[in-house]
């Protein structure tokens, strides 16, 4: 089988695996998306269409089906099919629409595709645009499970009804036991989320869980489990297999598609339900989404009413208020009018939630848990890389501009699954709304936060940014990038955006006083310090452009340092001089490299007559945390590393090391660079000492510390304070450790001696760190 550009069906494949997971390399799959993003004009059927040249419905949706089984692998396709819950991938519908193009002269639009990727509704759509009457013969009854064929497009709100109506077809239950789970269906533990939290399950609770997997065998359940938790950087290990159940299942069939016999067993056998499963797909039509994320919540509180009553925790969404306009976003606040909401997956969010509530009434206990968006997590750095969220941040680091927002309401993985999983382990916490949301950020938060790491954006209108970002994408496309800019082409999407960015900041009382009940972590903001490893995994897979040296630097001052050098055997005989630049990037590059870029001139007539040049240099503040050189009492403080060239083109390297020793002058050490120069390529043939002059050091390195003038002035003093606080810091632990060292081995020879020296130190750099937050 071949696409529209000629490839196998392997090589298909390899760009369906590219555009779903968001790889590297993908440009080639990021142009073929591109090229279908906006619809071409209408023709005239083809005359082979149908009797007298013109397309009957039924003929128009049955030559549409028969063109996309071809991608689907062998999946039955009729007129009511639903082309993604059969199976189809972006990449699927990019071809699909090429070939309905080619080979039938039906153009129709990616768009078209997403909103219902049904074959009749694709057609009628098609007919209707080009004028054509719709001659559609009697339509096939529908499954007993399935609503019957609509007659027009603009059938959401009617079909959103009829789902309502089946929360009344559901039995009547009473109160489920209060008691922690012992055993757990959960769905979705091939998810982001879902993965967090069958971990912190198993962590916090003592429960067996029973993991629900679509796919065709349990031992191809139990692999694409296993692949799931090690990609977010979660153990697979033979204590997580012995306490876990692989089930083979599938969310969207009725009765989960298990026999009578299994789905009666499971009635029994569960203690609690947690509903973490959910097609997040912002460009699918509610038909394409209800399947997952509205009869799956309704078969799993079929579920949790039959036989003994059982908890339903079911995660859903903030994007239930996603209205334009919406003034408050409280956890028992009303939701949106659905009626105004744009996007199929917030229809279906809204859906599935009123369905539950209906349930509610029938005796269903009913858990709502609200995250906004789920970013990375804090110390593994694991992400989404198709999550809007994860989008935004990419592209306001790689191109410096931010969408002008209100609030962005985001917060961790790992914070997000520790606070459902004690919701869910606690019986006194069932049966409420939660909003796992964090503490929501500003815009100027945003900014500030982005600065601190040497990315200064440029803050654009909703619409300027939009068509910033766009036409960016045009000009030059990023494949990382591609699946947001899919997103942001698609007017119902960009509503979605929109109303993500300008609502207000949802707020979290009842999850607030549940934290503080049971001593949890508290709802933080996402800032710079969190973000750190999210920043770093999403930067090696190209999600992210961190500050790079070449870029203007965040903050700079002069150092001056004067001295003699000589042979290495010999006495120091030669006066030299340092003219340098020492500057950093970005705060990031200080927190999580300790290094320092370097920049400037060497004067020393031993080397050459004239200045040398430095090309590359850097600076380590306290390299290898301290650790004495070479088994001596010298720790440490600063490694200078210089590549330099001289005026006739030749390069010479130098290394100077700043050191710390016990019970010695402390400011003279902060001064004085030990050096070893030589030719590069052979070892080092000049040695001596260099100063920093006494007169010069505060009036260069404080004084003189210059700070980006694209930051307002506020934010230049916090980052000339931020910079001062953590070099002290620094600079005084390193200078404090040898004498810690000496202390403990000389005046007290118990075991713990060191490490108690070490936690009195910690307490005063606590206390820095507190008087550093305060001043800024």
């Amino acid at each position: 089988m071949k696409g529209p550009d000629g490839p196998g069906s392997s090589g298909r494949r390899h760009e369906e695996e590219l555009v779903e997971s968001g790889g590297r390399g993908a440009a080639a799959v990021a142009a073929l998306l591109a090229r279908f993003d906006k619809p071409g004009p209408a023709t005239p059927p083809a005359a082979t269409g149908g009797a007298g040249g013109a397309w009957s419905l039924d003929g128009l949706a049955s030559a549409i089906a028969s063109k996309a089984a071809r991608f689907l692998h062998g999946a039955p396709v009729d007129a009511e099919t639903d082309l993604f819950e059969a199976g189809a991938t972006s990449v699927d519908a990019v071809e699909l629409v090429a070939a309905l193009d080619r080979e039938l002269d039906v153009r129709l639009s990616l768009d078209d595709v997403f909103a219902d990727a049904r074959p009749r509704r694709l057609a009628q759509r098609w007919l209707r645009t080009t004028g054509q009457p719709a001659l559609a013969t009697a339509p096939t009854a529908a499954p007993v499970d399935e609503e019957p064929p609509q007659s027009d497009d603009n059938d959401d709100l009617a079909l959103i009804t009829a789902d309502l109506a089946r929360a009344d077809r559901l039995p009547w239950c009473g109160d489920p036991d209060p008691a922690p789970p012992r055993r757990i269906l959960l769905t979705g533990a091939t998810g982001f989320l879902g993965s967090h939290m069958l971990f912190d399950l198993l962590r916090h609770s003592r429960a067996h869980l029973v993991c629900l997997v679509r796919a065709d065998s349990a031992q191809a359940a139990e692999q694409r489990l296993a692949e799931a938790l090690t990609s977010f950087a979660l153990p697979w290990s033979a204590e997580v297999k012995r306490r876990i159940t692989v089930l083979v299942g599938d969310i969207r069939q009725p009765r989960l598609g298990l026999s009578d016999d299994r789905w009666a067993a499971l009635a029994q056998e569960l203690d609690s339900i947690v509903n973490v499963a959910a097609a997040v797909d912002f460009l699918r039509g509610y038909h394409s989404l209800r399947r997952t994320n509205v009869l799956g919540a309704l078969t799993l509180a079929e579920l949790a009413m039959t036989g003994p009553a059982k908890p339903l925790h079911h995660i859903s969404s903030v994007a239930v208020f996603n209205e334009l306009g919406v003034t408050s976003m409280g956890e028992d606040d009303p939701v949106a009018h659905v009626d105004r909401l744009a996007a199929g997956y917030d229809k279906a969010k809204w859906a599935a939630e009123a369905a539950l509530r209906r349930a509610r009434e029938r005796g269903l206990t009913v858990t709502f848990l609200r995250p906004g968006g789920i970013v990375g997590h804090t110390r593994t750095g694991a992400y989404n890389g198709h999550d809007i969220s994860s989008g935004y941040m990419s592209v306001i680091s790689r191109y410096r501009t931010a969408p002008a927002m209100r609030y962005l309401n985001v917060a961790p993985v790992d914070w997000v699954s520790r606070i459902a999983t004690a919701v869910v382990c606690e019986p006194s916490a069932w049966g409420q709304n939660y909003h796992l949301t964090g503490r929501a950020n500003t815009l100027p938060e945003l900014v500030r936060d982005m600065a601190l790491g040497g990315m200064n954006v440029q803050v654009l209108g909703w619409d300027d940014w939009l068509a910033d970002f766009l036409s960016r994408m045009e000009r030059d496309p990023v494949p990382e990038l591609e699946f947001l800019a899919r997103v942001l082409r698609n007017p119902a999407a960009q509503k979605l955006c929109e109303a993500t960015l300008l609502g207000p900041a949802a707020t979290s009382e009842r999850t607030d006083a549940f934290i503080a009940r049971h001593k949890l972590p508290p709802a933080t903001r996402y800032d710079a310090k969190a973000q750190l490893k999210n920043y770093e995994r999403m930067a090696r897979d190209g999600l992210v452009v961190l500050p790079r040296r070449e870029d203007p630097p965040h903050l700079w001052f002069p150092e001056t340092m004067r001295g003699k050098l000589g042979p290495v055997d010999g006495s120091p005989d030669t006066r030299c001089a340092f003219a340098l630049t020492l500057s950093i990037a970005s705060m990031y590059q200080l927190t999580e490299h300790r290094t320092i870029h370097v920049s400037g001139t060497v004067t020393c007539p031993r080397l050459h007559k004239d200045p040398l040049t430095v090309e590359d240099g850097e600076i380590w503040v306290r390299p290898d945390e301290g650790i004495p050189l070479r088994h001596g009492t010298d720790h440490p403080l600063l490694r200078y590393r210089l590549a330099l060239r001289d005026s006739d083109g030749q390069a010479w390297w130098l290394e100077g090391w700043k050191t710390a020793r016990a019970r010695t002058d402390y400011w003279k050490q902060a001064r004085t660079l030990t050096v070893e120069a030589g030719r590069e390529g052979e070892p080092a043939s000049l040695s001596g000492v260099m100063k920093v002059p006494g007169k010069s050091y505060r009036r260069e390195q404080i004084d003189g510390i210059r700070v980006n003038p694209a930051l307002s002035l506020q934010e230049q003093r916090t980052a000339k304070l931020t910079w001062l606080l953590w070099f002290t810091q620094q600079m005084v632990q390193g200078l404090a450790e040898p004498t810690l060292r000496a202390g403990a081995d000389l005046l007290d020879l118990r075991r713990d001696a060191i490490d108690r020296d070490k936690d009195r130190f910690q307490a005063k750099l606590k206390k820095l760190d507190k008087d550093r937050e305060r001043l800024t």
